[in-house]
């Protein structure tokens, strides 16, 4: 693989990574159809044999999408229902599930949470969506979390960010400097704002050096419509992968080490001069 900046060429070799991104329509207010619809999905992405993927990645609030009105009665009580399910289905297939983000239902209110299963069904990580879309008004059904999300991922450090949180910058750059090469967003991110979508994804990707992995959902849900475009962003900003706006399964295969020789080749994080900003 292959990325460019201002006519550098870098080529990595070694430490590859399959990845499937499920783009899918999540229908608001209906958990049982979207488990099931799920089921089918995570079927189609381990189908394809010897291109079985090493990890697996699901979009923003499949389980209930934004049925904010109902969210307290629909989340998924502290996530049993989502672990029992996707526990499962990692541990037979062996393989790392990014559970995308689910209305969980914990004693203090409802989060947005995101689970990453390892191969043998076990969590190794959690994280709840840390800064609120008060235009869908989720800061009045939701409660915002309070850690920041970082897993590991074939060996190397990975954050996680939901959807909103790429629009703040400074929460990329914190997962970076804490060794993140990788930085996964699931999201439901709606029309018109494709442009802002990509860019800011391209943006992320291109300040950190580091690939960035993205899943949006698709489909309708009342007025609002999504327009898919799933994508998969290497550390030049190079895209290695974009879904259009129908349901698909995203697959590529990515090589970690070109996160090292892009750092090295034009190196960002040694020139900062963080006493002056």
């Amino acid at each position: 693989m292959v990325g460019r900046d201002g006519g550098y060429c870098v080529k990595a070799q070694g430490n590859k990574l399959k990845l499937a991104l499920v783009q899918m329509h999540v229908e608001a207010g209906n958990p049982d159809y979207n488990f099931e619809k799920l089921e089918e999905r995570l079927e189609e992405a381990v189908s394809a044999g010897a291109d079985k993927p090493d990890l697996i990645m699901l979009p923003e609030m499949w389980n209930t999408g934004y049925a904010l009105e109902q969210i307290q009665e629909l989340a998924d009580d502290a996530g049993a229902r989502t672990k029992a399910m996707l526990s499962a289905f990692s541990r037979k297939h062996g393989i790392q599930l990014l559970a995308g983000s689910i209305a969980e239902g914990k004693p203090d209110g409802v989060y947005n949470t995101s689970y990453v299963f390892d191969g043998n069904g076990e969590i190794g990580a959690e994280y709840s969506k840390i800064h609120l879309f008060r235009l869908m008004d989720e800061e009045k059904h939701l409660q915002a979390g309070d850690r920041l999300g970082k897993l590991n991922v074939a060996g190397s450090h990975a954050g996680m960010m939901i959807c909103y949180d790429i629009r703040f910058p400074e929460l990329a750059r914190k997962l970076a400097l804490d060794g993140a090469k990788l930085l996964f967003v699931p999201a439901q991110w709606p029309n018109p704002r494709l442009h802002h979508w990509r860019t800011l994804l391209m943006a992320r990707a291109i300040e950190n050096q580091m690939f960035v992995i993205a899943c949006n959902r698709c489909g309708t849900s009342g007025a609002s419509s999504f327009f898919g475009h799933s994508i998969i962003i290497d550390p030049w900003g190079e895209i290695v992968a974009e879904a259009g706006e129908d349901e698909v399964i995203v697959r590529a295969e990515i090589d970690l080490s070109l996160v090292d020789a892009v750092r090295a080749k034009i190196p960002v994080f040694e020139d900062r001069r963080p006493s002056l900003y």
